[in-house]
Parts: structure tokens; sequence; C-alpha cells
């Protein structure tokens, strides 16, 4: 939700026609709502996640888990490491259904934690439990076979998607703030494609990065993920702990 993050790249802010979404926090109860409105399957719900490290304390989150978010403050540290690695990359352009994963270029301000979600439910097994004929499987139809131009038109016209994000973004346990404040929050979502792959999908990089390799019985929260994911990504952003973890995973219900 960093003020900048409306352009892909991190550079200038949107052109003023650009929408801007009140801020979501991270909240599961929240969150799982806002999916379930959207689409995704009543079996499936966002999770805390309260450490990376400690095994007692995931294993509270039922396995596999299907997606990682992790909310954090846009640091200088991080913003530095992240236009390192951009320099190197080329512009994504991938489309279609042979990609390895579906990615979405962020274009809406504010709208970090929405693409997080997205992030989630549209890769991996989670893909498979949405409901036929809601909002995110229309948005997965349509987006699919469009590049990422294309493709954040979709999120910028789809007026279901902005009333269903506006609807929960104001219910938090904490004052919503306006949707054009500058905010210094980010989301990052890590997600196992059906590729066996780790991949870190975050709207404002350049495109889709794959991290390494998992095993068939490992899911994000796995050790070998955590190391090659979060656990490296903070590494990178200078080793600032000020972040939290919420995971898609199976419903208590």
């Amino acid at each position: 939700m960093a003020s900048n993050e409306a352009d892909p790249h991190g550079g200038v802010p949107a052109a003023s026609d650009r929408p801007a979404f009140i801020p979501l926090e991270a909240n599961p109860e929240l969150m799982t709502t806002l999916l379930h409105k959207l689409g995704l399957s009543t079996s499936l719900q966002i999770h805390d996640v309260y450490s990376l490290t400690d095994p007692d304390m995931l294993a509270f989150i039922p396995r596999p888990a299907l997606a990682l978010l992790m909310v954090f403050p846009v640091s200088a540290a991080y913003e530095s490491a992240r236009l390192a690695e951009d320099s190197l990359l080329e512009d994504y352009s991938g489309k279609g259904p042979q990609e390895p994963v579906l990615w979405f270029r962020q274009t809406i301000r504010n709208a970090c934690g929405l693409m997080g979600l997205l992030h989630a439910a549209g890769n991996g097994p989670a893909r498979q439990l949405v409901q036929e004929g809601s909002i995110l499987d229309k948005i997965i139809k349509d987006a699919t076979p469009l590049d990422p131009v294309a493709r954040a038109r979709v999120l910028e016209t789809n007026a279901d998607l902005a009333n269903a994000h506006k609807s929960a973004a104001t219910q938090g346990d904490t004052e919503a703030p306006a949707a054009t404040d500058d905010i210094d929050l980010h989301y990052v979502c890590f997600v196992k494609a059906e590729d066996g792959g780790l991949w870190e999908l975050d709207g404002r990089r350049k495109g889709p990065l794959k991290r390494g390799e998992l095993g068939k019985d490992e899911d994000v929260l796995s050790q070998t993920a955590l190391t090659l994911g979060p656990l490296k990504f903070l590494e990178r952003g200078g080793g600032d702990l000020r972040f939290s973890c919420v995971a898609l995973a199976g419903s208590f219900d």
C-alpha cells in the first residue's frame, strides 16, 4: 500500500484517472469474508501466522497452506533491494493458460492487500476452488488470455470487485484511512504453483518471481518454502522484523 505503489515499477505516482481503494486491513476474518464474497469456496479461509520459525506455532495452521501473504512497512532498504533486483529483469509479458502463475500488475492505488488475495486465490490448488460464475471466476477467465496491461484494466473496471473490496475494507477493527491516503505498508504473496515452483507475486514488481522449487509434499509453510521465500525476503529487505503474515488454508468449519 505504499504511496507510489500504483506505478508497477515504483516510479512516479499513478495518473489521476487511476482508481484508488481504501487500504485493506490484515485481518483474517475480514479477508476471508472478502474472498468468500468474491467466490472462493468456504472450505478455505485466511489464518493468522504467528511465527515463521517456531514449528509449534506453525502447527496451528491447517495443511497444506496454499498461499502466504506478508504485510510489511516499505523501508529504504527494501526499496533499494527491490529496485536493484528489478533493474536486472525484463518487463513480464506472459499471458495465457500455459503460464505457471496468473500475475496482476497493480495500477489501483492502495490495493496491495486485494492484489495479494487475488494472487493467493487465483493460483495453485486454490484456483480449482473458485465457484463457477462468481466475481473471481469471471476475473480469472477474463484476465488469463490478456497481457499484464490489459489484465490491470480488468481489475480497474470491475465494479463488483470494487464494491466488494470497499465493503470489506470499511469493516476492519481500526478506522479505515481514505483511499487517497499515503500508506507505507505493502503486501506480497507467496504461492506454490502447479509447476512445483515457489513464486513471489507482487503487482509492484516487473513480473512474477520464481524463488525456487518445492517438493511434492512441501507447501508454502514448509521449511524449504520459508527459507526460499519470506525469510530470504526479510533478509533482502535489511532484516526489518516489523511484519505480519497470514496464510490461505483449509477452513476450521
